[in-house]
C-alpha cells in the first residue's frame, strides 16, 4: 500500500505541477492475481519524461522514483489529453 500511495502521489503531483489541467483523474485497478495498475489522466498532450536532476536539485526525481518502484510504467495520448500508468506487483494475499 505504501508503494502504491507513493506512486499515486508522484503521478498526481506531476499532473498538477507540470500541466494547466483543470481536472486530474486517478484510479487503481487490480489486473491479474499479482499486479495492480495505477492510472492518472489529465488534459495535457505533453508526455512526461524522467528528469536528470543534479544532486542538489530539489525537484525532478518523481518519475525516476516511479520507475524504481513500478514493475512497468508509461504514458499514452488519449482523446482529450494523456494517461500515465504504472503497474505494481501485488502479493496475492492482498
Amino acid at each position: 500500500m505504501d508503494v502504491a500511495a507513493q506512486v499515486v502521489t508522484e503521478l498526481v503531483a506531476n499532473a498538477v505541477e507540470h500541466t494547466d489541467a483543470a481536472t486530474v483523474g486517478a484510479s487503481i485497478t487490480r489486473v491479474g492475481k499479482e499486479s495492480a495498475r495505477i492510472v492518472v489522466t489529465d488534459t495535457s498532450r505533453t508526455r512526461p519524461t524522467p528528469g536528470t536532476p543534479s544532486p542538489n536539485d530539489e525537484h525532478g526525481r518523481g518519475l525516476l522514483l516511479v520507475e524504481a518502484l513500478a514493475h512497468a510504467w508509461g504514458s499514452e495520448l488519449v482523446r482529450g489529453g494523456k494517461r500515465i500508468w504504472a503497474e505494481l506487483r501485488v502479493p496475492s494475499a492482498c
